[in-house]
């Protein structure tokens, strides 16, 4: 919930900043003067460019966040892994036990559960890029099969 929240909020702030910065890069456009327009157009598209990879990051949440839910609620989330008494899987025994949910997505090409259950198990073991990777290869699988 913290996360949805802070996402919330930085979307908001991202809206008031595209507000603000916005009459100040028409006053500079408005100038006439070359470098005046430079930093005015500047000052349009980077925020925009900002304001797509907020939406991506934001979409992807969701995303990953109710393929998670669908998967929980057919009692397929828990990845067996020992978990520590502050509720942290063990990184090791998410290591070892790592081959288990690759071959299992290798075995199921079209799975975006088996998918899902792999970028799990990489965001335990801590390679965050391939358990982004494996969840973005989960909701395209999920998003084909509807």
């Amino acid at each position: 919930m913290k996360g949805r929240i802070a996402a919330i909020v930085m979307a908001v702030l991202l809206a008031l900043y595209l507000a603000l910065i916005g009459t100040r890069a028409v006053q500079f456009i408005l100038t006439g003067e070359p470098v005046a327009i430079g930093i005015g157009v500047a000052l349009i598209v980077l925020p925009v460019i900002g304001a797509w990879a907020l939406w991506r990051e934001l979409e992807f949440g969701f995303r990953s966040q109710e393929l998670v839910r669908r998967l929980d609620e057919a009692g397929e989330a828990d990845l067996g892994l020992p978990r520590s008494p502050s509720g942290r899987v063990d990184r090791q025994a998410a290591d070892d036990a790592f081959d288990r949910f690759r071959t299992d997505a290798e075995a199921r090409p079209d799975s975006w559960q088996a998918w899902l259950r792999l970028g799990l198990a990489y965001d335990a073991a801590g390679d965050r890029r391939r358990a982004r990777r494996a969840v973005r290869q989960a909701i395209g699988l999920e998003r084909a099969a509807r």
